[in-house]
């Protein structure tokens, strides 16, 4: 029987789980025309996939948004967001994409990752053992953000201790960037938060240039084999992204992952009787509730799919979290499998804006997942799970856990 589909992905019941209703659209409407969001989405794996090699599909967004949608009233409030937002690599095309990402990629290499496995083993373990008096605890503010927020800052070269101050701003900007509703005031708080991280990172841009360090924002300030050099403007909204995606997708992955095994003990005990599966591990975890719900691109040109007509200037959702669980390429999808190999699921999307940080997102969830399952053996969901009320992204903002143990 055919259901009815209304278009309130933000709805309560939906953030706690999407699934049953991508899964309705992905089979009754694949290409489905959202009125409430003005937006194509796309749910079917292979449709995702295709988009994300096709160039038709834009993600230079913001630019022609700023420029062709908003009243001069409306530019002049919000021209301070488009400076930073504008230069964001994930919102730039080939080639302005390729130069920027060019810099920043060695740092995220698989060799440059591997080398970091100790200093993640090592504040993975520090932050388990801060919380081992504790019998209860908010699983993401106490674990699964201070371990990628303490890497990132490292890598940039922000003090480990300002970290608090960074999830503040980078809290303001996620209402904006990925999508938000609910909260009126969510441009205005982005924006302020923009404008406060821009001028911390200004100051680190002087210092680097007196003072440089073994920091990227140090290499970003001294590039010498680009040209155009960068800008001060962009070398702010490179590190400010990098400050925003570096910890943002590995918190939720850390946490969304535990909460699946807490969920599924069968799974968890695979995982603690052999070690070795950690790595199929994290891949299921972002095939079956990945960090990313969806990505957002703007076509340049006229699109048909699926019988669909799409025109050039509509904005398009690709929807991984429907993508991923397509039963046209995986098995059970619905099933949660940690063995399951392979899994070409697109939780860090595909192409040329395939997620940079994706290996270093990866070893945080493999550390983590393991220290968490050894460190606390009698961990439990407590109950009350908060989610971020975003488009594009698949995040708690609270996780209560207890130790049952110590009951």
């Amino acid at each position: 029987m055919t259901m009815t589909v209304d278009d309130e992905i933000l709805r309560s019941d939906r953030l706690a789980d999407p699934y049953s209703y991508f899964a309705l659209l992905r089979e009754q409407d694949p290409v489905h025309w959202n009125e409430r969001y003005r937006s194509w989405f796309v749910h079917k794996h292979e449709d995702v996939l295709a988009a994300l090699r096709n160039p038709a599909f834009s993600s230079d967004r913001v630019r022609p948004v700023f420029s062709d949608r908003l009243s001069e009233e409306q530019r002049a409030a919000r021209r301070p967001t488009f400076e930073v937002l504008s230069h964001w690599m994930v919102f730039l095309d080939p080639p302005e994409h390729t130069r920027l990402r060019k810099l920043v990629q060695p740092a995220f290499s698989p060799k440059a990752v591997a080398k970091m496995r100790p200093r993640v083993e090592q504040v993975v373990r520090e932050t388990i053992e801060s919380l081992a008096d504790r019998d209860s605890f908010d699983f993401v503010r106490d674990l699964a953000y201070p371990i990628p927020a303490i890497i990132v800052a490292e890598l940039i070269g922000v003090p480990a201790e300002e970290r608090d101050q960074f999830k503040k701003w980078s809290d303001d900007i996620l209402t904006l960037v990925f999508g938000a509703e609910g909260q009126a005031d969510r441009r205005e708080l982005a924006q302020r938060g923009l404008l406060e991280l821009t001028g911390y990172l200004r100051d680190m841009i002087a210092k680097a240039r007196r003072e440089p360090q073994d920091d990227i924002i140090s290499s970003l300030v001294h590039a010498r084999d680009v040209e155009p050099p960068l800008s001060d403007e962009e070398i702010i909204s490179t590190c400010a992204l990098l400050v925003f995606g570096g910890h943002e997708t590995s918190t939720n992955l850390i946490a969304n992952g535990i909460r699946q095994f807490l969920l599924h003990p069968a799974q968890m005990e695979l995982l603690r009787n052999d070690r070795a599966l950690v790595t199929t591990a994290v891949e299921e975890m972002l095939r079956f509730d990945g960090p990313s719900r969806m990505e957002a691109r703007l076509l340049v040109e006229d699109v048909t799919l699926r019988g669909k007509h799409m025109h050039a200037g509509d904005n398009v959702l690709l929807v991984q979290s429907a993508a991923n669980r397509d039963p046209d390429v995986f098995a059970n999808p619905d099933t949660l499998d940690i063995t399951r190999n392979p899994n070409p699921h697109v939780g860090f999307g595909f192409g040329v804006h395939h997620c940079l940080g994706n290996f270093l997102a990866r070893l945080e969830a493999q550390v983590a997942y393991l220290a968490v399952l050894d460190a606390m053996p009698d961990l439990a969901l407590a109950g009350g799970e908060t989610w971020h009320p975003t488009m594009m992204s698949r995040g708690m903002k609270s996780m209560p856990v207890v130790r049952t143990g110590r009951r």
